[in-house]
């Protein structure tokens, strides 16, 4: 299907803000694009009129694409209940109570990935693009064989991904570099770097952009600033300082950090490049 993957290097690299600014920036281009996470794991949820729930990111990201939060963009919500158990919301609605780890990887493979497949199948009709958020890391070994998140999305759906790493937190380049080598086969379906978060001169980080793009052979698509005036609901449990919107109305409050971000991603990121990955279109360079 069109559209493209928005992974990360580590949990809170940013891959809710720029799924979200790039939700926007599509939608301002008419394109019909959805935003989709097949898994999330927080206790804060947004409620549709239906009585259905989903999680509060994607409900901000839809509506930056200009779209009605639906539970099809993220069937599957994790409550976190104690340190090893969880509430698993299927489709908008409690699935089990007190899932287990252990429970929650046959979950996965049955009522899990069919779920997800399901939701995928509805966006590949209803919508031009899909604009995916992993979760995490796909570079965690341990979880790899049951995931239904990260890579294993990503190749349901055939989409390309973009790695997003956060240079704030520091290790940005090991993070990057140790997450391509962790990827194995799924290495080549990385078709693009993003530095998130920079704060400072941007021409001292020229030199590491470029490093990067030399040694990995993936194309480093831009360096976004960090943003500190925008505060949008973040991606999982273990972000901080978030807001979280729970109604229509509070989520349109949020159409002027929408354009912020959006503007901010058009400065700072070849939105040409990424714009043809969504769509299937060649990136191939010719010379002049």
């Amino acid at each position: 299907m069109r559209g493209i993957m928005i992974q990360g290097t580590s949990s809170d690299s940013g891959k809710s803000f720029i799924v979200t600014g790039l939700c926007r920036l599509l939608s301002d281009r008419g394109v019909k694009v959805c935003p989709f996470k097949s898994q999330n794991m927080s206790n804060n949820s947004y409620i549709t009129p239906e009585g259905l729930e989903l999680s509060t990111a994607q409900a901000v990201q839809a509506q930056a694409a200009r779209l009605t939060p639906e539970v099809y963009m993220n069937p599957i919500l994790l409550k976190p209940m104690h340190e090893k158990s969880s509430q698993i919301i299927l489709n908008g609605q409690v699935f089990h109570r007190t899932a287990e780890s252990r429970n929650y990887r046959e979950f996965a493979e049955h009522e899990g990935i069919c779920a997800v497949r399901e939701a995928l199948k509805y966006i590949s009709k209803h919508f031009d693009a899909v604009i995916i958020e992993g979760a995490g890391s796909p570079a965690e070994i341990n979880l790899n064989a049951h995931e239904i998140v990260n890579m294993r999305i990503a190749r349901e759906a055939d989409t390309p991904v973009i790695l997003v790493s956060d240079v704030d937190r520091g290790g940005s380049l090991a993070a990057v570099v140790g997450t391509l080598e962790l990827l194995f086969q799924d290495r080549n379906r990385v078709k693009g770097i993003i530095f998130n978060k920079f704060r400072g001169d941007i021409e001292l980080f020229k030199s590491a952009v470029k490093w990067t793009q030399d040694y990995t052979g993936v194309k480093v698509l831009g360096v976004v600033p960090y943003l500190a005036d925008v505060n949008i609901p973040y991606e999982d449990s273990l972000s901080s300082g978030c807001v979280r919107p729970s109604t229509i109305r509070e989520l349109a409050g949020f159409d002027a950090a929408f354009n912020s971000i959006a503007g901010l991603l058009a400065q700072s990121l070849d939105i040409d490049f990424i714009t043809k990955l969504i769509l299937h279109e060649d990136t191939t360079l010719r010379p002049e």
